[in-house]
């Protein structure tokens, strides 16, 4: 025999068909036909060099050769599925490291997180909030979410969800000003601008609006989309907000829109999972991007 092993799976074949004494049950186990078997064995005969079996009409007998390799078969194969078992469970022991924009992460992720713990008890999760793309290279981050065109070279980008912008306020801001019935009117009021995605800004809104942009009150620009936000909920004006980061405000009263139902801005830019293509198979990567796609 030469130094060369033969394949693995050609000892998956021999070890269930020396178990069963059958090539028929052994491909019914194996989910291959009766002639895929015999040839595995065949080609592993041939690459031994002795027999491993004696073919009676209507019996399959193990050869002496085969009845000595039968257990170190065994063996070894339940030591590999141990071993694949053990890796396995450590893997999932392991802590997920998402880098994620402190916006999203504050107003979106975080309040769903719950959920995830509930559906994987066991898993840790580790949330890096950043404003730039995680280095892999140099980081033990296993995936990043980010909002942008989904064009990451070199890393894998999977869509998550797009978005949109309006304008929003706190209820005591429209009471205050006199009440808004036309886009035109939102000038009237201090605009507060998140220094956020370039689309998604009060000049583009005023054009789709058909209004003309001219402020007549000084402006806030705030460079973080929570803190803008913070700014407009404690009444200290109007702002472009992003549908996904205002959920849960809209919801409970805390902030409104003064145009409920109309002139809601698109964005160019979505909501993308981010990663090396190698982290994507990870299980806890698999696990927790299935479960956030779902709930997107």
């Amino acid at each position: 025999m030469a130094n060369r092993l033969p394949s693995l799976n050609s000892f998956r074949v021999f070890e269930a068909a020396a178990r069963q004494l059958s090539f028929t049950r052994a491909a019914e186990e194996l989910f291959v036909s009766q002639a895929a078997v015999s040839q595995q064995i065949r080609q592993l005969e041939e690459q031994l060099g002795y027999p491993l079996f004696r073919r009676l009409n209507r019996r399959l007998l193990l050869t002496d050769e085969g009845q000595r390799l039968l257990p170190y078969t065994s063996d070894a194969l339940s030591t590999l599925r141990e071993g694949i078992n053990e890796v396995s469970r450590q893997q999932q022991q392991q802590p997920l490291n998402i880098s994620v924009i402190p916006s999203f992460a504050y107003r979106w992720l975080v309040p769903r997180l719950m959920r995830y713990a509930t559906l994987q008890p066991q898993q840790e999760v580790r949330l890096s909030a950043s404003i730039t793309l995680v280095d892999f290279n140099n980081s033990d981050a296993d995936m990043a979410i980010r909002f942008g065109a989904g064009d990451y070279p070199g890393l894998r980008s999977e869509f998550l969800m797009a978005d949109e912008a309006f304008p929003v306020c706190c209820p005591s801001v429209l009471q205050e000003g006199g009440g808004v019935q036309q886009p035109q009117d939102l000038l009237n009021y201090r605009l507060i601008h998140d220094m956020g995605p370039g689309d998604l800004n009060w000049e583009h809104w005023f054009e789709l609006a058909g209004a003309s942009y001219q402020p007549t009150h000084k402006s806030y620009t705030i460079g973080d989309s929570s803190l803008a936000l913070e700014a407009v909920s404690a009444g200290q004006g109007i702002a472009l907000a992003r549908a996904s980061l205002v959920e849960q405000d809209l919801a409970n009263g805390r902030l409104v829109r003064p145009f409920p139902d109309s002139l809601s801005m698109k964005s160019d830019y979505s909501y993308y999972l981010v990663m090396p293509e190698s982290k994507r198979h990870l299980e806890r990567v698999q696990m927790f991007c299935d479960w956030i796609q779902s709930v997107a």
